[in-house]
């Protein structure tokens, strides 16, 4: 349905490409466990570089898997450890150039090198986090935490 040329233009055309095509996968579905896994195929499909592409749902005060792409991975992250949980205490996303050096940095999949998380929020309130992992060291930078901090407050008013 969706067919991108990323090395056509640049991410942040990417990006803008992406948060249209997730716009419309999600405007008329109203089950947010659809709509994260749509989100997490399309990220998976469309960005270079990923070994896990998910989310992490709120559930009663703790991190709980939900849709994803990649390897088996962590089902239950405390609210404040690792990457996903720092992204989740502060309300602020989580740009790890090297999670090794990340003081208690949870490996669910030791080729992981580099993260991205974004929190997934509602009226202030964390919904989910969106999880990015690369093999490669400073996968992610700046652009990318933007283009994915435009998906997730699209998301956030799809998963209430």
């Amino acid at each position: 349905m969706y067919q991108f040329d990323i090395s056509a233009g640049t991410k942040a055309d990417l990006y803008r490409d992406l948060l249209a095509a997730l716009d419309a996968l999600t405007t008329d579905e109203a089950d947010p466990i659809a709509n994260m896994a749509n989100a997490a195929a399309l990220v998976w499909e469309y960005l270079p570089d990923l070994n896990w592409a998910g989310f992490y749902r709120l559930v009663e005060g703790e991190l709980v898997l939900g849709p994803f792409q990649g390897k088996v991975a962590c089902i239950r992250i405390p609210v404040g450890k690792g990457v996903c949980g720092a992204a989740a205490a502060t309300l602020k996303t989580q740009l790890v150039e090297d999670v090794h050096a990340f003081p208690g940095h949870i490996a669910c999949d030791a080729a992981s090198r580099s993260e991205l998380v974004v929190p997934v929020t509602r009226d202030g309130a964390l919904i989910a986090v969106l999880d990015l992992d690369s093999p490669e060291p400073a996968r992610f930078d700046a652009e990318d935490a933007a283009g994915c901090e435009a998906l997730a407050r699209l998301l956030g008013q799809r998963l209430g």
